[in-house]
């Protein structure tokens, strides 16, 4: 008896001082294993799902969720509620209205012009029955980028929301010329070309659509067009197939959403993050969304508190929001135990989790047409992944050196591209494979090639350039360092430099723009500035260039400060040079040319004197 309990005892003490000992020497030995079994388990997942027959697409899964829990609610939104039940009705009725119309067929593109609002998702839903691929438009373009993103997707008809029925009018002639079918989400509308889609679809039957309506779809077929701002120029549209969209069902699920979940969904659904994570992603888990027209930091807890909230999504921007509310003694009464998200700072990272409490945060990487992703899964405060053998043998991905200045990989004697060690940055560089193809950009051949990296660590491999500096620590943890080429990201958007140049040199007083993100002081990612030209035997008007920018910019493309010069630099293949303006950036004691900031409250560009600069760099003034 004496040999049992001395040789159990032995036995314990070796297998507690083993563990203990792994978790010093491999502290994240248990978080790598948890995340093995549930990559093999979301790859078999998807596997199955890609063998059913007939084939099964997103809109399945929300149909099995339908007939599962139907008086189930699925979505809130402001006194609203809709079951699942009532989605799948609401969905019928705008998919029959459109189906009865003599103008639309079956399967054509559809352009989806409106906000955060519940018939956004009803009309995915209602067009997924229908077969159809959805562009997804921005609600704040308008003119020439409105009518660029709904061309650039052959798309034959536009359905609008009532509110943005002056900019479809600012563009309505054009659409007639092409013979676009023009509906309006509202009940009267007496502008010639404009039909009242809200009253036809309010008569029509909320009958099921055959499935013979879809039944020419494929795994390859285009879902959804999604707009990214890429490198240059307007923006791209990134098409989605059903393949990734099907990828992407389990985002959350994947991430321990479960149906009893109540998810808060505050970004913009035309985004990946709000329509594929949020809405897609919710479909999965069969949570309940609550979907509300645009993020309110001084609304959000209340929201969370009223609606049971335990699910949030966010970007770098939403918790730097939060943490600049001012504190109340409720801040940690709520219930939301996970955030979903990506780009905060491990600064304000911290201070959220002081702040609000115990919740796990889940930062990830991902873009809308690249073939890589990361998950911080083992939560390393400030990462936005970890280096995982199995991760990377299927979806090989390398980090390269990169000259900034020319904007292109450093290559070896070899012509192949250098890897970069660990702690230097490098770009991030992605193999296009079957397993992680590259669809590219939809009509846009030249951009999408641009996108390609040839003979990277191999002759005759092709990868995606991901158009991000990333750096990997010596634990394998990986940090997003900053983003290459001629776009900057600002409240939560990719900002697009040669379109803003573009659109500045239309006004009348101005010749040539060179436009560049700059750093502000507590805020996130980079801030539009404006190198600019006046035309000769012109001055400079502030009042004027600031009503071209308001009327043809959304607010967070707009440039904030102007430098004016006699003339723009360009290097020897005319490209703009940026890289000494970035660094002199708006700082009146660095920059001997005249400097301007935008005012909205004399609405001008106003001279950027040093004592507004002390102010925006102290934190007195908020861009």
């Amino acid at each position: 008896m004496w040999n049992y309990w001395t040789s159990t005892f032995l036995a314990t003490f070796i297998i507690v001082a083993l563990v203990s000992v792994s978790k010093s020497v491999f502290p994240y030995l248990a978080a790598d294993c948890w995340y093995c079994v549930e990559l093999l388990k979301l790859v078999w997942r998807f596997v199955r799902r890609r063998r059913r027959k007939p084939l099964f697409f997103v809109l399945d899964r929300f149909l099995e969720q339908r007939h599962k829990h139907p008086h189930k609610v699925f979505l809130r939104f402001q006194h609203e509620t809709f079951t699942y039940s009532a989605a799948d009705h609401r969905s019928n009725k705008i998919a029959n209205a459109l189906r009865a119309h003599s103008r639309y067929t079956s399967g054509d593109t559809v352009a989806l012009f409106m906000a955060n609002e519940p018939d956004f998702l009803f009309t995915w839903l209602a067009l997924a029955k229908l077969g159809s691929p959805v562009a997804l438009l921005n609600h704040n373009i308008r003119s020439k980028s409105l009518l660029h993103c709904f061309n650039c997707c052959s798309a034959t008809v536009l359905i609008a929301a009532a509110e943005l029925q002056d900019a479809v009018e600012e563009v309505l002639a054009t659409l007639q010329e092409q013979g676009v079918l023009v509906l309006l989400m509202m009940q009267h509308c007496d502008t010639p070309g404009l039909e009242n889609f809200s009253d036809q679809v309010e008569r029509a039957s909320d009958s099921p659509l055959p499935r013979s309506l879809r039944s020419n779809i494929t795994f390859k077929s285009p879902a959804v067009y999604i707009y990214t701002s890429g490198t240059t120029g307007l923006p791209k549209a990134a098409m989605v197939n059903q393949n990734r969209l099907l990828k992407a069902l389990a985002v959350l699920s994947s991430n321990g959403v479960v149906s009893d979940d109540v998810i808060y969904l505050n970004l913009p659904l035309y985004h990946t993050a709000g329509f594929i994570i949020g809405f897609i992603g919710s479909i999965d888990t069969g949570s309940t969304i609550v979907l509300k027209r645009k993020f309110s930091s001084s609304h959000f807890w209340d929201d969370c508190r009223k609606y049971n909230v335990t699910v949030m999504q966010y970007i770098g921007e939403v918790m730097r929001y939060l943490c600049n509310t001012p504190q109340r003694e409720d801040d940690r009464q709520h219930k939301v135990r996970l955030a979903i998200g990506n780009g905060v700072r491990a600064e304000i990272w911290r201070e959220f989790l002081k702040r609000f409490g115990d919740i796990h945060i889940k930062e990830f990487y991902a873009s809308t047409e690249g073939n890589i992703g990361f998950i911080n899964y083992a939560g390393k405060i400030g990462a936005i992944g970890r280096v995982h053998f199995l991760h990377r043998m299927l979806f090989p991905y390398s980090l390269i050196r990169f000259h900034p200045e020319k904007e292109e990989p450093l290559r070896g004697s070899d012509g192949l591209c250098i890897l970069a060690p660990r702690g230097e940055t490098g770009l991030l560089v992605s193999k296009i494979t079957n397993t992680s193809p590259f669809v590219g950009y939809v009509h846009n051949q030249e951009q999408t090639e641009k996108k390609k990296v040839h003979n990277v660590l191999k002759k005759g491999d092709v990868y995606f350039n991901s158009g991000d500096l990333m750096m990997i620590d010596q634990e394998h943890f990986i940090y997003f360092q900053d983003r290459v080429g001629d776009t900057f990201r600002w409240k939560g958007e990719n900002v697009a430099t040669t379109e803003v140049s573009d659109i500045l040199t239309l006004c009348d007083c101005l010749k040539e723009a060179n436009v560049y993100g700059v750093q502000v002081p507590g805020h996130e990612g980079r801030i539009g500035m404006a190198c600019v030209t006046v035309k000769k035997d012109r001055q400079f008007a502030g009042s004027e260039v600031y009503n071209h920018v308001v009327n043809h910019l959304p607010a967070y493309a707009r440039p904030r400060f102007l430098r004016i010069k006699e003339e723009v630099e360009v290097t020897g293949t005319f490209k703009q040079v940026k890289v000494q303006l970035v660094e002199q950036n708006y700082d009146p004691s660095r920059v001997s040319d005249p400097l301007f900031i935008l005012d909205d409250k004399h609405k001008s560009f106003v001279p950027l004197t040093h004592h507004v600069y002390t102010a925006i760099i102290s934190g007195l003034i908020k861009l």
